[in-house]
């Protein structure tokens, strides 16, 4: 099972977009994915559900920043190379998905207003895109990572 499948399944089991995406990559991270979890759940919706960054992207950008991120402040050659990787998978998301922005990529008009999640209903999954793109932000991952090895 690629890691793209176990995030589509994270998804169906009821984790956020962001959470289905990085708990399938607890083992990089070294964190139970109870603790991942939690971690990473204020990213759903596109940020608290705001729609703003799709949540599946806000996952990539955890997994790459924990393989190729740097704690040093002032190492500016570190934070130049992560930022590009950051800027390369943002580059092939909206080539493959059309943007990074989760209201445009669920044909939404404005910010939502609501902090309410949707129950997850067989109806929810029929217009949503979520478990999809959570296994393609999984599989960009994947490839990313294994690319540079």
């Amino acid at each position: 099972m690629s890691r793209g499948d176990i995030a589509y399944e994270n998804f169906l089991k009821g984790y956020n977009c962001t959470q289905a995406v990085t708990v399938a990559f607890s083992d990089i991270f070294g964190l139970s994915e109870d603790k991942l979890a939690k971690i990473s759940g204020g990213f759903g919706g596109g940020m608290g559900r705001m729609r703003e960054v799709c949540g599946t992207f806000s996952g990539v950008v955890m997994i790459l920043s924990e393989v190729y991120g740097y704690s040093e402040p002032k190492d500016l050659e570190a934070k130049k190379a992560l930022y590009e990787k950051i800027r390369a998978a943002a580059e092939q998301f909206r080539k493959d998905n059309g943007s990074i922005i989760c209201r445009e990529l669920l044909g939404l008009e404005k910010m939502e207003t609501s902090a309410t999640p949707e129950p997850r209903t067989a109806e929810y999954y029929k217009k949503r895109p979520c478990p999809m793109l959570c296994k393609y932000a999984a599989d960009l991952a994947e490839k990313m990572i294994n690319t540079e090895k």
